[in-house]
């Protein structure tokens, strides 16, 4: 399979040159979904490379111990994610080759994604009108984004809004579920009992390498053909707060120099996260930290993400700096 990566002048894989967005040839590759329905523009898609599942789900997800895990170091980033009593935990290196795991937790259908290209990490519930879901990627991005589709309707899914975006349940979104990413090395410290979840087959990718090797370091994002924030470099990280309306976005440097607080909404940094998208191996990744961010002291939807990206798909909402 070929990971989505391209070279500028920095170590990315190769793929094949995106092609022109088409439902008549999304339907020659055998789409049954009904793109009579959508809410965008078909010339926002892209492909990414590879094909449907290309990059392949995890749909039968397997966990060790905390205490007993190997191959993860210190500061490598994982996505905590807490229901009920039960806390687990899923290591970036693992999604960045799979981007979506359909899980089970605490009784509830969940489904944990990564982006790298918008190293957006969130948690959806994958129940819908009475219904369980199961995602996979459709091989397509839309503002360098990740585009899921449901294996029940075939209904494409924005991952960064949790919108469906073409197909029968267009319009339709999923509910997040507060996750945070947190350095493997803290979370099994305070869990050495918790599931941590591993490569089903570890020889089926190069887990633990980063394929998108000095991404977040780019002038600019790959695949990527809409406006630009002008208050802040594309690629500089911002928080992104996922409020009943709409969103609270702050940049993360603004954040680490003094945290920050609005609306009720408390958001604080800490140091000792390595970023998965830096060097070769994402243990060996500068230190670009993370965030917890609360409401009345619980934990609330929320994700780092690039700063062309929380502008690509909240273009109304200022980005804080200062």
């Amino acid at each position: 399979m070929r990971s989505r990566a391209i070279a500028l002048g920095i170590a990315f894989m190769l793929i094949s040159v995106p092609a022109s967005a088409n439902p008549d040839r999304w339907r020659g590759e055998g789409w049954k979904t009904d793109f009579s329905r959508t809410t965008v523009e078909w010339s926002e898609i892209l492909s990414g490379g590879p094909p449907r599942d290309g990059i392949p789900s995890i749909d039968d997800p397997r966990f060790e111990k905390a205490s007993t895990v190997k191959g993860l170091a210190e500061r490598e980033p994982v996505i905590r994610l807490q229901i009920g009593d039960e806390i687990r935990a899923y290591p970036l290196s693992v999604l960045t080759w799979h981007e979506i795991v359909n899980d089970e937790f605490y009784g509830q259908p969940v489904a944990i994604t990564y982006c790298p290209l918008c190293n957006a990490s969130l948690v959806f519930d994958r129940r819908l009108d009475g219904q369980v879901l199961e995602f996979g990627t459709t091989g397509k991005l839309r503002n360098s984004d990740l585009v899921m589709y449901d294996r029940q309707t075939e209904s494409w899914w924005q991952q960064f809004t949790g919108e469906a975006i073409a197909g029968t349940l267009t319009g339709r979104r999923l509910r997040l579920v507060p996750s945070r990413i947190v350095a493997f090395g803290e979370f099994a410290k305070a869990n050495p009992d918790a599931k941590v979840l591993v490569p089903n087959d570890r020889n089926f990718r190069d887990y633990g390498r980063n394929p998108y090797m000095g991404y977040d370091t780019a002038a600019a994002p790959f695949l990527y053909r809409g406006d630009l924030p002008d208050n802040i470099p594309a690629m500089s990280r911002v928080v992104v707060i996922r409020t009943d309306g709409q969103p609270i976005v702050v940049s993360l440097d603004m954040v680490r120099k003094s945290g920050f607080s609005k609306d009720g909404y408390e958001v604080a940094f800490q140091a000792g996260v390595a970023s998965a998208l830096d060097t070769a191996a994402i243990a060996q990744g500068r230190d670009v930290g993370t965030v917890r961010v609360t409401k009345n002291g619980e934990d609330v939807p929320h994700d780092v993400t690039f700063a062309f990206v929380a502008h690509a798909f909240h273009p109304e909402a200022a980005i804080i700096t200062e």
